[in-house]
C-alpha cells in the first residue's frame, strides 16, 4: 500500500512558475514508476508526464512539453513537477500516481492539488 500526498498548488499569474511535490509513504518509492495527471473543470483527466523508477524514461504530453519538467528524489520518497510559463489552460487539479512497473496501469493515486492560473 502506498500513500501519496501532493502539495504546492495555488493561484498564480500567467507566465509564473510553480513546483508541485508528491510525497510517498508506506512502501519503497523507488520501486514504482510515477506519473503526473491533471483534470480541468468539465474535462477528463489527462496525463501530464511520467518517469521511470530509475528517474529516466521521461515522457511529457505535447501540451506541456518544453514548459514542465518531472524529476524524482528516491532518497526523499518525493517526485516533483516543475511548471514554467504557466497558461490559463494549465488550470486543473493535479494528481500524482504510481505503478508497480514502468509500464503497467496506475495502482495508487494522491488526492490532488489545485493549480489556478489567472490571466
Amino acid at each position: 500500500q502506498v500513500q501519496l500526498v501532493e502539495s504546492g498548488g495555488r493561484l498564480v499569474q500567467v507566465g509564473d512558475f510553480l513546483r508541485l511535490s508528491c510525497v510517498a509513504s508506506g512502501s519503497t518509492f523507488s520501486s514504482y514508476g510515477m506519473g503526473w495527471f491533471r483534470q480541468a473543470p468539465g474535462k477528463e483527466r489527462e496525463i501530464v508526464g511520467t518517469i521511470f523508477r530509475s528517474g529516466g524514461g521521461i515522457y511529457y504530453a505535447d501540451s506541456v512539453k518544453g514548459r514542465f519538467s518531472i524529476f524524482r528524489d528516491n532518497g526523499k520518497n518525493t517526485a516533483y513537477l516543475q511548471m514554467n510559463s504557466l497558461k490559463p489552460e494549465d488550470t486543473a487539479i493535479y494528481y500524482c500516481a504510481v505503478r508497480l512497473t514502468d509500464t503497467s496501469t496506475w495502482d495508487y493515486w494522491g488526492q490532488g492539488t489545485q493549480v489556478t492560473v489567472s490571466s
